[in-house]
C-alpha cells in the first residue's frame, strides 16, 4: 500500500469502487435513506462544527456572499436531507443499455453505462457539496474522494463522519466516502496528481481553483465552470417580464453560479427599460456597473451607477452586483457574450420567435435561457436531482452534471464461438 496518507486514501477508495459497481439499486437507495435519516439525527453535532468554520471566516473578514455558502443551518441541513432521497428516487443509470443491435455475423454489441471508479472533487466553502457529491457518487457506483476548503475543514469532518458512518451500518464499505487526509495545498496537488488511482477530478469552485487544478492535474478533469452569466433583453422585449427576469436572475440568490453577472440591453428598448430596471435593482440592493447609457439614465432617475470597466465584464461578482451595457444589435449583443461569457447560462427576453431562434443559435453556451431566469440551471430544477456541478466543457459532460454523467460506458459483445476472419465452427 502507498506511504503517502492521500494515496492510501486513493487506494482504498479504488478496493471500495470495485465493491460498489455490481451492486443493485436497491442495496444503493437504502444507503442513501440511511443518510438521509442520520443527517437529520445528527443536525445538531454538524451545525455545531460548521458554526466553528462561520466564527472563524467571519474573525477573517470574509465577505457576506462567502459566508452564505459555508453557513448550515438546521432548515439547510434537512434540505440537504432532503436532497439526499431526490436522489433515492431517480433511476439508476448502472447498467442502462445506451444502444444495442445484433452484427451482420450474428454478435451481439450492447453498450451498457458502469461506474467511471473513483471520483475526486476540490471544492470550495461549500460543506452542502459535500453530501450532494457523495450521494451522487455512491448512487451511481462510485468511490468519492471529498476535498474541500480549509474554511469548511470541521463542517466537512462532520458531515463525513456521518456519512461514513451511514454507509458502514448498511453494509457498504465506509472508504466510498472519504475526506481527503490534509488542509495543505500539498494534498490537493497530491489527489490531481493520483493518475492510476483516481479516475477523474471535478473541481467546483472559483475561476482561480478550476485553473489550477485543471493546469496542474495529471487525472482527467471535468471542467466546472464559473458562471460569468449574461441576460440580454431584445428590442422587442416586454419591458416588465424583462425587469422582472433580471431582478429575479441577479438578486434571487446573487452567491450561485447561475446567478446573473451582466445586462445588456438592445438601445431601441433602452429607454423604457432602463429606468424601471434601475429602480428594481436598486430597490433589491444590486449595485449596477453601467455603461454611459446607465448612468445618464441613472441621473435622470436618482440611481447611482458605477462606470463600468473591462474587468467588470469579465467579473463573476458573487454579490449584489451586476455589470450593466446597452447595445446596437441582437448580433453586438452575442459578440459580446461570446467574447466575455464563461460559457455557463445565457438568457434572452423576446417575443420574437426569430432573434429567439438567433440567439440560442449563435451563443455558444452550456445552457440557453429563453423568457427565464438564468436560475434555473440547476440540476434539482432540471429534474436531474442534486447536481455534481455545471460543466462548461465540451468532453463526456456538459450543463449540469446528474447521475448518467457519472458515468462511463463498456461494450458488452456476446457471441457463439465465433472467431475473428473465419466461419463459425
Amino acid at each position: 500500500m502507498p506511504q503517502s496518507p492521500v494515496l492510501r486514501a486513493a487506494y482504498r477508495a479504488r478496493a471500495a469502487a470495485a465493491d460498489l459497481a455490481p451492486l443493485p439499486r436497491a442495496a444503493k437507495d437504502d444507503v442513501l435513506l440511511a443518510i438521509a435519516d442520520a443527517l437529520e439525527v445528527r443536525t445538531r453535532e454538524i451545525v455545531e462544527a460548521n458554526a466553528e468554520d462561520v466564527a472563524k471566516a467571519e474573525e477573517a473578514g470574509t465577505s457576506e456572499a462567502i459566508i452564505d455558502r459555508l453557513t448550515l443551518t438546521p432548515e439547510r441541513v434537512r434540505a440537504i436531507a432532503a436532497d439526499v432521497r431526490d436522489v433515492v428516487r431517480l433511476p439508476d443509470p448502472v447498467g442502462e443499455v445506451v444502444r444495442g443491435s445484433t452484427l451482420p455475423n450474428g454478435l451481439e454489441l450492447r453498450q451498457v453505462r458502469v461506474p467511471l471508479g473513483v471520483v475526486g472533487i476540490i471544492y470550495e466553502g461549500r460543506p452542502n457539496v459535500t453530501v450532494d457529491a457523495a450521494a451522487l457518487c455512491l448512487k451511481s457506483g462510485n468511490a468519492v474522494l471529498l476535498r474541500g476548503s480549509s474554511s469548511a475543514y470541521k463542517s466537512n469532518v462532520a458531515l463525513v463522519t456521518v456519512l461514513r458512518d451511514a454507509v458502514g451500518g448498511a453494509g457498504l464499505p465506509a472508504d466510498a466516502v472519504q475526506l481527503v487526509p490534509g488542509e495543505s495545498r500539498e494534498s490537493a496537488l497530491e489527489l490531481m496528481r493520483a493518475r492510476g488511482q483516481v479516475d477523474v477530478l471535478i473541481p467546483r469552485g472559483g475561476a482561480g481553483l478550476i485553473r489550477t487544478v485543471v493546469e496542474q492535474s495529471t487525472v482527467p478533469v471535468i471542467e466546472t465552470g464559473t458562471g460569468n452569466c449574461h441576460v440580454y433583453v431584445d428590442e422587442h422585449a416586454d419591458v416588465d417580464l424583462a425587469v422582472d427576469l433580471l431582478v429575479n436572475s441577479k438578486a434571487q440568490r446573487p452567491s450561485v453560479c447561475n446567478a446573473a453577472e451582466t445586462v445588456l440591453v438592445h438601445q431601441a428598448v433602452a429607454d423604457a427599460f432602463l429606468p424601471r430596471a434601475l429602480r428594481a435593482l436598486k430597490e433589491a440592493g444590486v449595485t449596477v456597473h453601467g455603461d454611459e447609457a446607465w448612468a445618464k439614465a441613472g441621473a435622470a432617475a436618482g440611481v447611482e451607477v458605477v462606470p463600468v470597466t473591462m474587468d467588470d465584464w469579465d467579473t463573476e461578482y458573487l454579490s449584489y452586483d451586476i455589470a450593466a451595457g446597452v447595445v446596437p444589435s441582437l448580433d453586438y449583443a452575442v459578440q459580446h457574450i461570446r467574447t466575455w461569457s464563461s460559457g455557463h447560462t445565457e438568457a434572452i427576453v423576446t417575443r420574437d420567435t426569430a432573434a429567439a431562434r438567433r440567439f440560442v443559435a449563435h451563443v455558444d453556451s452550456a445552457a440557453v435561457m429563453v423568457n427565464a431566469s438564468t436560475r434555473f440551471t440547476d440540476g434539482a430544477e432540471f429534474g436531474f436531482g442534486a447536481e455534481i456541478g455545471i460543466s462548461t466543457q465540451k468532453l463526456h459532460a456538459r450543463g449540469p452534471m446528474g447521475l448518467p454523467e457519472l458515468t462511463s460506458t463498456k461494450y458488452v459483445v456476446t457471441g457463439d464461438g465465433h472467431l475473428k476472419g473465419g466461419p463459425i465452427p
